[in-house]
Formats: structure tokens, C-alpha cells, sequence
């Protein structure tokens, strides 16, 4: 088991850790060592175990709140996914009937007349244009 030290509150602390933990122990220690520098610049030197303490009750109060964040967090995403699985399951909507009204042909035999007409129209105005 390695032995390693860590630093809280400016003072050093011997910790045992299993084999491949000591990254998390000196992350878990830095954050209690942040909470009590916090404290030590706001009240000053006060005994070790009265520093600890209230470090701890800091880091606990934090953890707390991040845990009712998640909670309701979890609740939230439980509700949309409650949501989209019941859009998922609910039965396609019928599509919109449009009606579109049908041109006769005789309009569109008229149409194709009329264009043709421009068309001789134009080469009309275009010989004269030309000569």
C-alpha cells in the first residue's frame, strides 16, 4: 500500500491508499485543501481538527446541492424521454386532403394556342426589327 502525503490547510497529512488511487486521493485532497484555505483567509489559524471539520461540512454541503441538481436534472430528462417515447408510439397523423382544382384541357389547348401566336408574334417583330 503506498503511503502518500498530502497537504490541507498549509499542514501535511501521511495517507494510506490502495495501489492506482493516489491521483484520486490527491484530487479528493486538493478540494479539501481549497475549502480550508477558503476558511483559513476568512477566520485565520484555528486547530487542525476544527479546520478539517468545517472543510468537510463545506465539500458536503457542495456535494448536497450538486446531488439535488442531478436529481432534478434526472427528473427532467425522465419526463422528455417519457414525452418522446409517447410521440414515437402515437399514430401518425393523417395528412392534410388538398384539392387541387384540374385545368380542362380546352384551356390548356387554348393556352398552347396563344403562345404559339406570341411566338409568331415575336418573329413578326424580329424580321422588321432586322430589316
Amino acid at each position: 500500500m503506498p503511503e502518500v502525503t498530502i497537504h490541507i490547510g498549509g499542514r501535511g497529512f501521511d495517507v494510506s491508499c490502495r495501489d492506482g488511487e493516489e491521483p484520486f486521493l490527491h484530487a479528493a485532497a486538493k478540494m479539501l485543501d481549497d475549502e480550508a484555505q477558503v476558511l483559513s483567509d476568512q477566520i485565520g489559524r484555528m486547530p487542525e481538527a476544527r479546520m478539517l471539520l468545517m472543510a468537510g461540512l463545506l465539500l458536503a454541503d457542495k456535494t448536497a446541492a450538486t446531488e439535488d441538481k442531478v436529481k432534478a436534472l434526472e427528473a427532467k430528462l425522465a419526463e422528455a424521454e417519457a414525452e418522446l417515447q409517447s410521440l414515437r408510439n402515437a399514430p401518425a397523423p393523417e395528412p392534410e386532403r388538398i384539392e387541387v382544382a384540374v385545368v380542362p384541357p380546352s384551356v390548356t389547348d387554348t393556352l398552347a394556342e396563344l403562345a404559339a401566336r406570341a411566338e409568331a408574334l415575336a418573329s413578326v417583330v424580329e424580321e422588321k426589327k432586322a430589316e
